[in-house]
């Protein structure tokens, strides 16, 4: 898949695409600085089925479960889905506004939205993630560093809305994704030795 993970147009070819009507332009002058990681399951705790694809294309069924009556009325997207066998969809392109980060803060910097890349790991805050999760999420953020070199931080959704998220949670392994940062070719370091909200700060070469 490497090799297809060229982004054309805010889109990767690779990825199955998925138009989500959730999303909206950056304001004027702001482009990418921050890649924000993710985890999900619907219903909570179960792996696979439409029902992450339909919360973002805002078509989720709230007679479908009884979780999704509490939220099938909420108008959220991200820009990727990684799910547990490495599959990639694409839900909004990257020079557009996601919506994935709700209240939030980074760098002194409210609405994260506004200059983030959003990602969805299909998994749980317990739970082991994937291998090739972590293999895919390198080889997305190799493409996008390449196309947006204003990309200078990773971060998990626990660290920019501390208190209201937990994801991608204690089952995350950083250092995992240090090293296939690595192997790709992005050299990374540990941003909370220096201090840092971010986990993990893209060098500049």
């Amino acid at each position: 898949m490497a090799s297809d993970l060229l982004v054309q147009a805010g889109w990767l070819p690779a990825a199955h695409r998925l138009p989500s009507p959730h999303c909206d332009e950056r304001p004027p002058g702001v482009g990418p600085e921050l890649v924000v990681v993710h985890g999900i399951t619907l219903p909570p705790g179960e792996f696979g089925g439409p029902w992450i694809d339909d919360l973002f294309l805002g078509r989720l069924d709230p007679a479908a479960h009884p979780y999704f009556a509490a939220i099938a009325h909420l108008r959220v997207s991200a820009h990727l889905l990684i799910r547990r066998d490495g599959a990639v969809t694409q839900y909004v392109p990257f020079h557009l506004r996601a919506w994935h980060a709700g209240a939030s803060m980074f760098g002194g910097r409210e609405r994260c939205n506004d200059f983030s890349i959003g990602i969805e790991l299909e998994g749980t805050d317990e739970e082991p993630y994937a291998e090739v999760q972590y293999e895919r999420l390198a080889e997305v953020i190799h493409a996008l560093k390449k196309v947006y070199p204003t990309l200078t931080a990773i971060a998990g959704h626990e660290d920019i809305a501390p208190g209201r998220k937990t994801d991608p949670g204690p089952a995350f392994d950083w250092p995992r994704l240090a090293h296939a940062l690595t192997r790709h070719g992005v050299m990374v370091q540990e941003g909370r030795r220096w201090a840092s909200e971010a986990r993990l700060v893209i060098m500049t070469a």
